[in-house]
């Protein structure tokens, strides 16, 4: 029997994955990698982290060398060798290499060529201090910079590396401007999230400039002074660019390969791309989003190690092959002292995809509330209003967000509606949780919600309850003081039952908005005046959601007063 030759396009966390997979199930095989850059195996999500110093060893990055991998499993790994063409009816690669171009044939050919760092047209994005961060060199030039004296620098750019190259850079001592031409920070974060995240970005030091785009990058003296739309311009010694990504497809795309109109390479369920024997997986490739539908590439390393190991299963025919799942996005990133994660689809893609949702807040502490180092979880969990179907998580806190959004991650693959949560047994002692776990809190009031027995109303509903209900705050009149919506009435749910006559006649017919801190004590409120027969809803998540909802225009909107 011919011994089958597998030419992989690209190793990291994809094309190596495939490899050792293949080896693993084929001893006879030939199998060989080719890595353009110098490194094929490395912790890319460790970059950032290499700049801005906790990570001190460079060579830690590097996860494997082709001399381990020759010596462990046999695989022919060329690095400096990049693919200049394909050939597909001839089954053949060109390979620009170090000494000189080369033609190799190929029995099975998998692409994982990754994905370059996205260059707008932005007049002096050339400059010398612009930089990307993609592999090991650009982070040693980055860090080479930093010890070289750096004293400022601008990030382009506050998706998911964006931030932890902000963080680094202000933990290393520069004074860092943080621009963001989306809304917020974070952009797949909800606003009300990625507010916190922002306000934790202030407190480490970073200049934040969110809702700003870059016209022009010009130079002054050797460094770069970047101009922003509203006028503004920052210099900086160090400019980051990190403002998405473009897949590295275009040589298999102009020979016949199947890509969506931004590059993603099209793939079936098992990773077959449209030309025979040829398959793709990782940041190159599409994904379809588990809750929308949407296709589109998954930047993230777990997905591209998974779909490596099931599209060698595929290719091997060993065993039944599994198909590659599709996307949750779950994904994670410290910021400062907080902790921002999600899973799931959130409000733009389930509207893009014209997917009813409901939206519940909450505010839980991560352990018992009685043992000492309780910190505040803020939860935002978007369900079916008719099924009760998860359809995405998102959380910010301290401690312990981690663990509920790999809990809401499986229950999302697994299928579970939100009142299924409630079902869960989950572990607990004072120092991890409580015996009311956070995740199962979401199971109660999804389970409250979806019966009719809560009734809400939420911060974009805050024009409809000035309008046309009556506003009723059941915090303590001091809480009430430290700010509150104009016109709102203020009693103490705990009096609410011997005023109830007083707030009927202050409704005058309308319903009763009703809000407290976190959610808690209107929703009791609530419930009083539904026994009593009134209208009324219940402000998912309270203030502690409306303030971040609002975010700087908080201050605005709400009426502070001295303590009755």
């Amino acid at each position: 029997m011919a011994v089958e030759r597998f030419v992989i396009v690209g190793g990291v966390a994809g094309g190596m994955s495939a490899a050792a997979r293949l080896r693993r199930l084929d001893e006879r095989c030939e199998i060989i990698v080719l890595e353009q850059g110098g490194e094929v195996s490395y912790a890319s999500c460790g970059l950032p982290y290499f700049v801005g110093g906790e990570i001190t060893d460079e060579a830690a990055l590097l996860v494997q060398t082709p001399a381990s991998l020759r010596a462990a499993l046999n695989l022919d790994v060329r690095l400096h060798h990049r693919v200049t063409g394909l050939d597909p009816a001839a089954k053949t690669v060109t390979v620009a290499t170090p000494g000189g171009e080369e033609r190799l044939a190929y029995d099975h050919l998998i692409l994982s060529p990754g994905a370059a760092a996205a260059r707008p047209p932005i007049p002096g994005l050339d400059h010398p201090a612009v930089h990307t961060l993609r592999t090991v060199p650009d982070a040693a030039a980055m860090r080479g910079l930093v010890q070289a004296g750096a004293k400022r620098a601008v990030v382009l750019g506050a998706g998911f590396v964006g931030l932890e190259t902000a963080e680094g850079l202000c933990r290393q001592g520069l004074a860092v401007t943080l621009v963001e031409a989306a809304p917020h920070v974070l952009p797949p974060l909800e606003r009300e999230l990625a507010w916190l995240v922002r306000q934790e970005l202030v407190r480490l030091g970073v200049a934040v400039r969110d809702g700003a785009a870059v016209t022009a990058i010009e130079d002054t003296d050797g460094r770069a002074l970047v101009r922003l739309a509203d006028g503004s311009a920052h210099t900086a010694d160090l400019v980051v660019l990190s403002i998405g990504t473009v897949p590295n497809t275009a040589v298999f795309s102009e020979a016949g390969l199947a890509t969506t109109p931004r590059g993603a390479i099209l793939v079936d369920a098992a990773g077959r791309t449209n030309l025979p024997e040829v398959w793709a997986l990782g940041d190159a490739a599409v994904s379809v989003d588990a809750v929308t539908g949407e296709r589109r590439p998954v930047a993230l390393a777990g997905p591209a190690n998974r779909a490596g190991r099931l599209v060698a299963d595929a290719i091997a025919g060993t065993r039944p092959a599994r198909a590659v799942p599709s996307a949750l996005g779950t994904a994670i990133v410290r910021v400062g002292e907080l902790t921002a994660a999600l899973t799931g689809a959130n409000r733009a893609g389930l509207e893009a995809a014209h997917v009813p949702y409901t939206t519940l807040h909450t505010h839980p502490i991560h352990h018992a509330g009685y043992f000492p180092g309780a910190q505040t979880l803020h939860l935002v969990v978007h369900l079916d209003p008719a099924t009760g179907r998860l359809l995405g998580a998102q959380a910010v806190g301290g401690a312990g967000v981690d663990k509920r959004i790999d809990v809401l991650a499986t229950a999302l693959r697994a299928g579970l509606s939100a009142p299924d949560l409630i079902d869960l047994d989950l572990c607990y002692s004072p120092p991890y949780g409580s015996a009311k776990d956070p995740v199962t809190m979401i199971g109660f009031l999804a389970d409250n919600v979806l019966s009719g027995q809560t009734v809400l109303w939420h911060p974009e509903d805050l024009d409809w309850a000035e309008r046309e209900a009556l506003i009723l705050d059941v915090r303590t009149p001091a809480e009430f003081a430290t700010g509150h919506l104009p016109g709102a009435m203020n009693v103490s749910h705990t009096r609410l039952r011997d005023r109830l006559d007083e707030v009927v006649a202050a409704a005058a017919g309308r319903p009763v908005a009703v809000l407290c801190q976190s959610g808690v004590r209107s929703y009791i409120a609530h419930r009083v005046l539904a026994a009593a027969g009134r209208e009324s809803r219940t402000l998912s998540g309270g203030m502690l959601t409306l303030r971040a909802w609002l975010g700087a225009a908080a201050d605005e909107r709400l009426v502070t007063e001295a303590v009755r």
